[in-house]
């Protein structure tokens, strides 16, 4: 048995997005098939990223597991003669039997496309989000800096009936304008159901004139999902990359106006401890943040997490009903050791 792991390809128009539904034909669908019936086993991938109904991708990555003994470097020229001309398999490579595409860090890049003329082109319209109203690329810009930064982003996703953690970090937002064609190319640690969606469709609305610049920011302190702009069209984005974390950060900051955090990784590969220090936190997001990290944390190896709140150790606190045993160090510092269950 081997895990074979897939960058992936597609033109989303024809498609009712990745993942199996009862609804209509996707990706995950045709994938499932075609290996089932080239390498003679039944097999089921396993994605990355599960994009919407008519959202494209240039690298999303799956991976399967097959006893197949076809090299897996030459999966991917087998699969591609008998997939579709809207999916290809850019590279098959063996991986790890553990590998899990979607329990891995890495960062995320995605592109919005919009064509910002009086009349659309048709060779262009399936692959960007058309608006005539002329767009202020240089407010948007502006816009999209608030952005920038680890936040809470449940303004901008979604609701989808159940309870999800709406912090996410985005690393960079740039907006380049080519002729008539408005490109924004958004990288972050992940993204939430329709984020990049509705943050496309809220900075046209500031490209309008509609909002100002700094509404963004009153848009993300409202946590809100009716404070923010409509959801933009699908078949303007593309799911470009998915880079995988090679070598893990010593350090990971987090700060915004309402928190303040470091972890410390530098020991989680020698001796599986991290060092998580809350410099500030809203006492409303405190018990989130502490969850958030340490799950981070200990994902990327930790056994153990000594945490230390700079502005008041008691609030550590949780007890067992978080997941967490909570010891306090005998020298009677203000520092606490987190380990789950």
């Amino acid at each position: 048995m081997k895990r074979v792991k897939m960058i992936v390809a597609y033109d989303g128009t024809n498609y009712c997005g990745w993942q199996i539904q009862n609804n209509g034909l996707t990706i995950e669908e045709v994938l499932n098939k075609t290996l089932t019936e080239l390498l003679k086993e039944k097999i089921t991938v396993t994605g990355a990223s599960r994009t919407d109904s008519g959202v494209h991708a240039e690298g999303n990555v799956a991976v399967f597991d097959t006893e197949n003994r076809m090299p897996a470097d030459k999966i991917c020229f087998a699969l591609n003669q008998r997939l579709p001309d809207d999916i290809r398999i850019l590279q098959s490579e063996e991986v790890a039997p553990d590998y899990h595409p979607r329990k891995q860090n890495c960062i995320k890049t995605y592109e919005y496309k919009i064509m910002n003329r009086k009349i659309e082109i048709p060779t262009l319209r399936l692959y960007t989000h058309f608006c005539y109203y002329p767009l202020d690329v240089d407010k948007m810009r502006e816009a999209g800096a608030y952005l920038v930064g680890e936040h809470d982003f449940k303004s901008f996703c979604t609701a989808r009936g159940q309870a999800e953690e709406t912090v996410r970090t985005i690393y960079s937002l740039d907006i380049e304008k080519a002729g008539d064609l408005i490109t924004i190319r958004i990288k972050g640690s992940g993204f939430l159901y329709n984020m990049v969606r509705i943050i496309a469709g809220t900075l046209m609305k500031v490209g309008m004139g509609v909002y100002p610049p700094s509404h963004v920011e009153e848009i993300i302190d409202a946590r809100d999902r009716n404070a923010a702009g409509p959801k933009a069209a699908a078949k303007g984005l593309t799911l470009v990359s998915l880079d995988y974390e090679k070598e893990l950060e010593k350090e990971i900051r987090g700060e915004n106006k309402e928190w303040s955090y470091t972890l410390s990784q530098e020991e989680i590969v020698t001796q599986k401890k991290a060092w998580l220090t809350i410099h500030r936190c809203r006492e409303e997001d405190f018990d989130r943040l502490l969850i958030r990290v340490v799950h981070q944390a200990v994902r990327n190896g930790a056994e153990k997490v000594y945490v230390k709140d700079e502005e008041g150790p008691g609030r550590i606190l949780l007890g067992k009903s978080y997941g967490f045993y909570i010891f306090r160090q005998e020298d009677g510092e203000e520092e606490w050791i987190v380990t789950e269950k």
